[in-house]
């Protein structure tokens, strides 16, 4: 079908028959409307497929070669044909403007690498990401991001939403705005929560909304640019909302979720007065009832989690504990000195898109994935040594078992509680965990503060129905709040992805760039560098029994790896390995670290007879963009003593 050529040949007779009489100006919808009456747009629109990137999907491959050929083509686009019985939103995003901190950037080079932005959405269990954009004032953005607008209950899964019963869909699309600097290391720029359903009273279904995004943190108040963005229906809405009716709805709901959270934060003072009179020095205890999320809005801290299922990605708890361990630590930031530390508890998409965060965002993280795998789980907020306010995870056994989970290194401790009145002879258990002091535990139905007499974690007894240890809040009040209900002011939680990186792939462009780097090491040292390739590969089984022992606690396969080096290493030759662990695909700045410990530095620069040097790397891939990075360094030769 010449869709141009119909197209042009409609266009040419509009303009004939409407301009003729007296010359008026045809606007857009006046050639639409002819367009619609000759059923030339019913006829495009059947035609159309959307285009989505294959990348975003989880891609079912074929199997691959034992040798690895990278395609260094661009992705392919794949051809999504729309389900005509649903209700698509189609959200475009058409440019940036005033993004006034990047008004000094000069424009990149080509071929150059620069800083970027990339978009990241959550719209009711789909994620987007835009593709990423070079950083300037007014960045490039130029996606469209096919949302599908369904209702889950009620099974009317099947049947078309129209437009009154999507005005009840009050679940907004989340975006956040990360930059990725030209080192890999991303910031978070933005979180924005658009209110998509002010389409639903567009004409002819289409609207344009110039959304300005505010920053995060402390600079929460200010402008860092603005999005143009295009919403569209489709299929076409039979009948359009007047304006009236969802402003109405928009401040209904406004009123309702203000007059929940002021209710809960009359009840709130009310419980911390009930809980200072018990003993006055509960002033002092670590004991958080709401926290700032990253757009400076308090919220309750049992808000920020949700029992979370990882689908097919995370098979147990502990492999669960190691995911939220790799993804990186980095402590809110602070402008200017004063040393103090930054609240901001972020949002889940904000944490996952950002592939990096706090203490608290990996604990909330942790629970949210233990919950869903069945414990019952609790964060804890308290301290560890020196004083320093931390937060951990506890799991309670159906059997009393009390056992803490450190979400930023994934290790397990028993907790076995010190019996203060005890007679001196009897042997105390010796805690091995960091912790000192807990002020309160919480999940998303319960908040419990600690009123036993001391607040040190070596005597805490956690029997949570006494309430002489444990002051619970009404779970009805954090009900009223906190549950994923309809007018609740917290987002809902998006699912995990699969991470996209090719572990091999990444593990031999880490290999090869640490042989280079450490041949040009050795040549400023006035030493050659001959690799030992089979000796390289024998260090693989080491560096899977590291993983297997980081996730399950197990040690195994120690001996084979200890005979084949052996077999490997002749008589009257010696043998150095050095391990070590990242959480981030950066061969320079591993390097950099590896040297600054002399074990290392000790194998690199290795002097004597017959030196050979060894390196294997070995990444392991977790959802999202997580991965856990080993690498070992090795030499042998011969010893001259």
């Amino acid at each position: 079908m010449d869709v141009h050529g119909r197209i042009r040949e409609v266009l040419a007779e509009t303009i004939r028959e409407e301009l003729a009489p007296e010359h008026q100006q045809l606007s857009t919808e006046d050639l639409i409307k002819a367009l619609r009456q000759r059923g030339i747009i019913d006829d495009v629109m059947k035609e159309l497929k959307f285009i989505t990137d294959v990348n975003e999907k989880e891609r079912t491959s074929a199997p691959k070669p034992s040798t690895h050929f990278v395609d260094r083509e661009p992705p392919v686009l794949k051809k999504t044909n729309i389900d005509p019985t649903r209700r698509y939103l189609y959200l475009q995003v058409l440019g940036g403007k005033a993004f006034l901190e990047h008004l000094q950037e000069p424009e990149p080079l080509p071929g150059q690498v620069c800083s970027t932005f990339t978009l990241c959405l959550h719209f009711r269990n789909q994620r987007f990401r835009s593709k990423p954009v070079p950083c300037a004032c007014e960045p490039d953005f130029h996606d469209g991001f096919l949302l599908e607008v369904h209702k889950d209950s009620l099974g009317d899964g099947s049947k078309m939403v129209d437009a009154t019963t999507m005005l009840s869909i009050c679940d907004p699309v989340h975006m956040v705005l990360i930059k990725t600097d030209t080192f890999g290391e991303t910031t978070l720029v933005a979180s924005y929560f658009l209110e998509w359903r002010s389409v639903l009273a567009a004409e002819n279904g289409v609207t344009n909304v110039a959304v300005e995004l505010l920053g995060v943190g402390t600079e929460s108040k200010v402008s860092v640019g603005v999005l143009n963005i295009r919403l569209e229906m489709y299929p076409q809405l039979n009948k359009v909302l007047s304006p009236e009716v969802t402003n109405t709805q928009f401040s209904l709901e406004r009123q309702k979720t203000a007059e929940k959270e002021r209710l809960f934060l009359v009840y709130a003072k009310q419980w911390w007065r009930e809980y200072l009179q018990i003993r006055p020095t509960h002033n002092a205890r670590l004991v958080k009832i709401f926290a700032q999320d990253e757009n400076g809005v308090n919220r309750p801290v049992c808000s920020y989690i949700r029992p979370l299922r990882a689908g097919r990605l995370l098979d147990t708890p502990r492999q669960a504990a190691r995911f939220v361990s790799v993804l990186g630590y980095e402590r809110a930031p602070v402008i200017g000195g004063g040393g103090g530390k930054q609240e901001q508890w972020c949002t889940l998409l904000a944490f996952l898109c950002r592939n990096k965060g706090d203490c608290e965002d990996h604990a909330n993280l942790l629970c949210s994935l233990l919950l869903g795998f069945g414990l019952e789980a609790f964060v804890c907020v308290g301290t560890k040594a020196k004083g320093v306010p931390h937060t951990w995870v506890m799991t309670c056994g159906t059997d009393g078992t009390i056992a803490f989970w450190e979400s930023l290194t994934g290790h397990r401790y028993i907790h076995r509680p010190i019996n203060p009145d005890d007679p001196p002879v009897v042997e105390q258990p010796k805690p091995l965990y960091p912790y000192r002091t807990i002020g309160c535990i919480f999940n998303h139905q319960k908040f419990f503060g600690n009123c036993q007499p001391s607040d040190a974690v070596e005597v805490c007894v956690f029997d949570l129905h006494d309430e002489s240890k444990w002051k619970p809040m009404s779970g009805e009040a954090i009900k009223s709040v906190c549950s994923p209900g309809t007018t609740s002011s917290v987002p809902p939680f998006p699912p995990l992805c699969a991470s996209t990186l090719d572990a091999a792939v990444a593990s031999n462009e880490i290999e090869l760039q640490l042989r280079v780097l450490v041949s040009e090491h050795r040549k400023d040292l006035g030493l050659s560098t001959v690799w030992d390739d089979h000796l390289s590969y024998l260090l693989s089984p080491a560096l899977a029994a590291y993983e297997l022992e980081r996730t399950t606690s197990i040690s195994a396969g120690n001996e084979e790896f200890q005979d084949a080096v052996r077999r490997a290493v002749p008589d009257g030759h010696t043998f150095k390995g050095f391990p070590i662990h990242f959480v981030y695909r950066n061969a320079r700045r591993a390097f950099a670290t590896c040297l600054r410990s002399p074990f290392c530095e000790e194998v690199i620069c290795c002097r004597g007879d017959q030196v050979r040097l060894a390196v294997r790397v070995r990444v392991f891939t977790y959802p999202e963009s997580a991965c856990a990075v080993w690498i070992m360094f090795a030499c042998k030769y011969r010893s001259v003593l």
